[in-house]
């Protein structure tokens, strides 16, 4: 039989210690090992619907077709190991540790299984404390709703081997249940919003991740599309400030005080609400809360055949509008009423394919299954813009991470992507957004900061594309003018400042001040202490500064983190207009005496 690819549910534990224990009395280990498989591990995975792909001594790989069942497996494991080491002397206790992941796997012809989703779950089982259990976020969105238990969210960590950082869920087993945030000791995001935002004088909002409640966990993408859907609506209003999914979305799945979401984001309004969809129809329901008062400013549910979501969609935003007594402007109505797709497929097809393309995990496979959903997309409806400027951002990333052979060719599909986007959504937001990533690195700045320029027309609470006017402005070597716009990007999107706080120190950076530059970029590596990009910047300015000795610290702390990392590769890359603006960036580095 030929491998063949799905998605599973895989269960990596291993015993904590299990050298020590085994040099210090082999014999007796290995039959209490025997012993445990026998009446308690093997009958628990059974009972589960596991299957054990196999075994490497004190380890187990073992794969589900639910996370559901991987995780009360898991539970039942640890709850019972408690109990069996209860009077047992501590340097005799067999105690695991046990990693979960929902993701794409490879079946060999031998049962045997190869990939990312048995690699990341290795990599969580690594990190666990002992009689811990860590998720994924793929894995813990899929069952937070069931959960009898405490959870840690560890935030995002960078799994050794593993490109891009991964949300993890550290569950403790015996503890009450409940959902909080731990410091982490790897890069968490979202890090913690200044405490006490203020909210600004105008009408204010953040809309909270709607709940999945229709018992499929499928249909969480359903949910969170819809959300974004509805965040996109608003934010094309000039008059509200709506705040940007990424930090909206940092409080799904938890059990949150309402108040403090909003002292946090800095917002007077909070929305959230419920969607169950079943068969072909959809429920949705929506509360709209006064920050200040905890009370109901709106509230509505909608019980709809699923061809009308479109329409449900514009009648929560239009509710919100009403009850925060926002005056629309016509051109604001316009954008309101427009209508991109009708085709639900289509729809559902392109929330799948961004959902992919901006999760935490970014790697070939899921470059490919975007590139796949958005086609999907677009053979459904050949009109609909924004799949083909999904599939331009696709390949604009490729170019950026050499996911493909033919990575250097990735541009040249990106523009004719572009080209089809903006001939046929003229009036996205989004559209313009990606456009604008694209020119920039095609190096044409004054197309780039046009199609920046039109994104915040149509979109003014777009946060990246605030900051892509920064970056713009960066680069044609005006800094101190991306200043406003990267600041508001941090204002729309607080909890996720480290995606724009690089970009503010290299503004301060290139203007010439070097104290405003270094203090920057050493609270970017505090958010991201894997950051390499800030820490070569860093160095820079510390060398402008004549700190030389702690700019080759921080060098070398750089080089520990990424050895092939190459400056003149970095900056050569970067569509800097001027070239004193180069040379200015070099000279720091010479001045520290390092050779980029």
């Amino acid at each position: 039989m030929p491998e063949t690819r799905k998605i599973a549910a895989i269960l990596v534990a291993d015993i904590v210690g299990y050298s020590r224990l085994a040099g210090a009395d082999e014999d007796r280990i290995l039959a209490r090992l025997r012993a445990l498989r026998s009446d308690l591990i093997d009958p628990t995975i059974a009972v589960h619907h596991g299957r054990i792909v196999k075994r490497t001594g004190d380890g187990s790989l073992i794969e589900f077709h639910s996370v559901v069942d991987a995780v009360r497996c898991a539970i039942e494991v640890q709850n019972a190991m408690v109990e069996r080491n209860a009077g047992v002397p501590e340097d005799r206790r067999i105690v695991f540790r046990i990693g979960i992941h929902l993701g794409d796997v490879v079946e060999e012809s031998d049962g045997d299984l190869m990939g990312d989703g048995v690699n990341i779950a290795a990599r969580l089982e690594g990190i666990a404390q002992p009689g811990a259990i860590c998720l994924s976020e793929d894995a813990f969105r899929q069952v937070r709703a069931r959960l009898d238990l405490a959870v840690n969210d560890l935030g995002e960590v960078q799994l050794k081997n593993i490109e891009q950082p991964i949300r993890v869920y550290s569950l403790e087993v015996g503890v009450p249940a409940e959902v909080k945030s731990a410091t982490p000791t790897k890069p968490a995001a979202p890090e913690k919003a200044p405490a006490g935002l203020s909210p600004p004088d105008r009408p204010s909002i953040a809309v909270l991740a709607f709940q999945n409640i229709g018992g499929d966990p499928e249909q969480e993408y359903f949910a969170d599309g819809i959300t974004e859907d509805v965040i996109t609506d608003l934010s094309k209003i000039g008059g509200l400030l709506v705040i940007a999914r990424n930090s909206s979305f940092a409080y799904k799945g938890r059990a949150v005080d309402i108040r403090v979401v909003a002292r946090e984001l800095g917002v007077r309004s909070v929305l959230e609400g419920s969607i169950r969809r079943a068969g072909g129809r959809v429920r949705i329901t929506a509360q709209l809360i006064d920050a200040e008062t905890g009370g109901h400013l709106w509230a509505e549910r909608f019980d709809r055949e699923l061809s009308d979501i479109f329409a449900v969609q514009d009648e929560v935003t239009q509710r919100i509008v009403d009850a925060l007594k926002i005056k629309l402007s016509p051109s604001e109505a316009a954008r309101l009423d427009a209508v991109e797709t009708t085709n639900s497929r289509a729809h559902d097809f392109f929330l799948l394919g961004r959902e992919l393309l901006w999760g935490t995990i970014r790697n070939r496979e899921a470059f490919g299954r975007s590139i796949d959903l958005f086609e999907k997309a677009i053979a459904e409806d050949p009109s609909y813009g924004e799949p083909f400027a999904g599939l331009a951002m696709a390949q604009i990333l490729n170019w950026q991470f050499h996911w493909t052979d033919d990575w250097s060719q990735s541009l040249e599909k990106a523009e004719r992507h572009v080209n089809l986007a903006l001939q046929k959504s003229p009036q996205v937001a989004f559209v313009h957004y990606v456009a604008s990533v694209f020119y920039l690195w095609k190096k044409d700045l004054d197309r780039s900061a046009v199609e920046s320029d039109t994104a915040l027309d149509l979109n003014p609470n777009f946060a990246q594309a605030h900051n892509a006017r920064g970056i713009v402005n960066i680069y044609a070597g005006q800094p101190l003018a991306a200043v406003p716009h990267i600041e508001q990007a941090i204002r729309l999107d607080p909890l996720y400042k480290h995606q724009f706080i690089h970009f503010l120190g290299t503004a301060y950076l290139v203007a010439g001040k070097f104290e405003a530059a270094a203090a920057l970029f050493k609270e970017r590596i505090q958010l991201n202490p894997e950051t390499d990009l800030s820490r070569a910047f860093l160095a820079v300015a510390l060398g402008q500064l004549g700190e030389a000795e702690e700019a080759a610290r921080v060098w070398r702390e750089l080089m520990g983190i990424n050895p092939k990392y190459s400056f003149a590769e970095h900056v050569g890359r970067l569509p800097f207009r001027n070239k004193a603006d180069v040379d200015r960036l070099t000279d720091g580095l010479s001045k520290a005496g390092i050779s980029g």
